[in-house]
């Protein structure tokens, strides 16, 4: 799986920035990664696309709603219509997922709406339950099957009530959302995501795990500086994919701080509480 890509991270003037909407990258044949043009929207998002061989599974759809700003229903697509010219099935499916229901991971769900074959999972968390079927959440994971592709869905609240985790078996890649990635962690619930974080270290200890990826950059390539936020241009951005050593290093420090509010910096990640 080939992670070593530039990522577009903006430019000087956003008004002038030459760069497509979307960045496509293809990680390996089956799986796609996508970000959102920082000059569009400042979070800068990003998208994954996993292919299995009856449907393909869209995990978050961005920041911006307007298709002519951010054609995110077009470019998967695209990208669909380019598997199936060498994988030829009339009945592909797509499901339409989310790692929670923030606004900058949901915006573009209504360009889906109308497409045929599709499932659009709500992003609220009866609607997450209700799709998954979890009927003890935020306990026990429920497999996603996208033929010949079963991917693990991980309740994983405390970033949102809603946020779950994505376990790819066939890259051994785990989606960690806005829960971990190289940037400010912006906890809602203390203990839910103390709960959280011991879930995803105890998983990556029981199933090997490549990498995990999350769905921003936030911090630079110097240990504990991060960029503002609001910035659409990060020059020297930190890489997106981190390993199970940093996620254990969060579990360390989220025990370490007890609760304690504030804005906490590390080399790797922020954590950010401003308690109950």
């Amino acid at each position: 799986m080939n992670l070593n890509v530039d990522w577009h991270a903006g430019w000087p003037s956003a008004k002038h920035d030459p760069a497509p909407e979307i960045q496509i990258h293809a990680a390996e044949p089956r799986t796609v990664i996508m970000r959102q043009n920082m000059s569009v929207n400042f979070e800068a998002p990003f998208m994954f696309l996993l292919f299995g061989n009856d449907r393909a599974l869209l995990v978050d759809t961005g920041a911006t709603p307007e298709a002519v700003y951010f054609p995110l229903r077009r470019t998967v697509d695209t990208l669909i219509d380019a598997f199936l010219t060498e994988n030829p099935n009339p009945d592909y499916g797509l499901v339409v997922a989310h790692t929670h229901g923030h606004g900058d991971h949901k915006a573009a769900d209504a360009q889906f709406a109308d497409r045929e074959r599709t499932t659009v999972v709500g992003p609220d968390l009866d609607e997450v339950v209700a799709h998954y079927g979890f009927d003890d959440w935020p306990l026990t994971p429920r497999e996603l099957d996208l033929g010949g592709r079963t991917v693990d869905v991980i309740p994983g609240p405390g970033h949102h009530r809603s946020a779950t985790v994505f376990y790819d078996r066939a890259t051994r890649v785990l989606l960690t959302g806005d829960t971990f990635y190289p940037g400010r962690l912006y906890v809602q619930d203390w203990e839910a995501f103390e709960n959280t974080v011991d879930k995803l270290v105890a998983w990556c200890e029981a199933h090997p795990v490549s990498h995990l990826l999350g769905c921003h950059v936030e911090m630079s390539t110097r240990p504990g500086a991060s960029y503002p936020r609001g910035w659409t241009y990060q020059p020297d951005e930190a890489p997106l994919p981190m390993t199970v050593a940093q996620l254990r290093e969060l579990q360390r420090v989220v025990k370490a701080l007890h609760g304690a509010p504030g804005e906490h910096v590390f080399d790797d990640f922020e954590v950010w509480w401003k308690g109950e």
